[in-house]
Order: structure tokens, then sequence, then C-alpha cells
């Protein structure tokens, strides 16, 4: 008696169920961090996005795609532990293609100002960063107007 705990397996004894019940906790905190880990700047830019005036979210080919009247101003997909975006630069194009996560986005969009950055799990994306990209781009996106409504915004 006591040898079992209850639900376990037959013939399980106690100590080997708990022994296995706390290696499987501990294998998903780590695998729920590493997830928290790609998914904090996945959920914060586009929030961050969404928060500009008449900036909504589609979902073209599968991935997310923050517009504004039609057009987009921020592209941002996640895929096995990395965080990708891609955003319009005019003014910062140069400097951002300095940091080694950036490239000029493809499919001709670099020519057009786009710069791709991507960030794998381990990598801390630098989130004020992003968001001064992201606003960069909505800006050089919206209608004249309501990109004037940002003023007060990095």
């Amino acid at each position: 008696m006591g040898q079992h705990a209850a639900g376990a397996g037959v013939g399980l004894p106690e100590s080997l169920t708990l022994a296995a019940k706390k290696k499987k906790t501990k294998k998903t905190v780590r695998k729920a961090a590493k997830e928290k880990s790609a998914a904090g700047p996945y959920a914060a830019l586009p929030r961050f996005a969404l928060s500009f005036p008449e900036a909504v979210e589609e979902h073209p080919w599968g991935e997310t795609a923050i517009k504004v009247r039609g057009k987009v101003f921020l592209f941002i997909g996640s895929s096995q532990g990395t965080l990708s975006l891609s955003v319009k630069l005019p003014q910062s194009k140069e400097f951002a293609l300095g940091y080694p996560f950036t490239q000029p986005t493809a499919y001709g969009l670099g020519k057009s100002g786009w710069v791709s950055a991507s960030f794998e799990g381990r990598h801390k994306p630098p989130l004020d960063l992003l968001q001064h990209w992201v606003t960069e781009s909505y800006r050089a996106v919206a209608p004249k107007k309501l990109a004037e409504a940002l003023a007060d915004r990095g």
C-alpha cells in the first residue's frame, strides 16, 4: 500500500511516477519559455502597430500583414522559434542594413526601402528599435493626415 500514485500505471512505484512527472514538468516549462521568448516580440509588435490610426491586421499567404487603408506597413511571422519581419524604412534603410540581422526585403521590395529582419529564438530582438522602425514604416505608407497624427511618437 502507498507504493502507487493514484492514476499511475499499474506496477509503477510512486517514486518513478513522481520523477517522470517532474521531468515532464521541467521539459514543459523549458518549451514554454522558448515559445514565450519568440512569442513576446511576435505579439508585442503587431499589438504596437495596431495602435496606430486605422491600422488593421490581415493574413495573406499565411503571414501576418498590418495595413493602413489597404497598404502594408508591417509583415511579421514566426516559425520554429524564428521571428521575421519586414518594414518600409525610407529614412533609416541604410542605417538599418548595417545590423547583422537585417537584409533588403526580397521580391524587389528592398529597392523601395523595405528591410527585413530575422531573429532566432536565442537572440532577443531589440524591441525599442523595432517599434521605431514600425513607426517609420507606418508614416511612410499612411496617408499624410494619419501620419501626422503620430507627431508625438518616436
